[in-house]
């Protein structure tokens, strides 16, 4: 290494933080809150002896998340492209059961992304949202197959 190099400060990647508290509100009931954002109650699910269906739980949030993040980063991108988009939808499926190291936990996760634009774009969406389901921090983030779907519709 050149002695220019050497003394050249490193440059440190970017770094991100996201923080939030989680409370709990009696039985089996939390709160999550994030500095300047509504607090959201949080309930184990019916099938995990949760009392309240209509509460979101954490298994709900987990795959909202990278639904959501993989809508969230195809809608980024384009903007970028400037690809006119007239609707977008992500459906998402977590499936939990016995994983390969014998632990229970989530298996995979099954999202279809459906997006809807002119015949002009159907080529270049496809791409966009092939490039979204790469680059979706959550979905990479995680440890288990995130298997997605890619639809494209053109308006009839």
């Amino acid at each position: 290494m050149s002695a220019i190099a050497a003394a050249r400060p490193k440059v440190r990647p970017k770094e991100f933080h996201f923080p939030l508290s989680v409370e709990w509100l009696g039985e089996r009931r939390v709160a999550a809150r994030v500095e300047g954002k509504p607090a959201i109650e949080i309930t184990p699910p019916p099938v995990f002896r949760g009392t309240d269906p209509a509460t979101w739980s954490p298994e709900d949030f987990l795959v909202a998340a990278a639904a959501s993040c993989l809508a969230v980063t195809f809608t980024g991108l384009a903007v970028r492209a400037e690809l006119a988009y007239t609707s977008l939808g992500v459906d998402g499926d977590g499936v939990a059961g016995m994983r390969a190291d014998g632990r229970f936990g989530f298996t995979r996760l099954l999202l279809r992304l459906e997006v809807e634009t002119a015949p002009a774009g159907e080529a270049q969406a496809r791409r966009l949202a092939e490039e979204a389901e790469r680059t979706c921090l959550v979905s990479e983030s995680l440890d288990l197959p995130v298997e997605t779907e890619i639809v494209v519709k053109i308006p009839q």
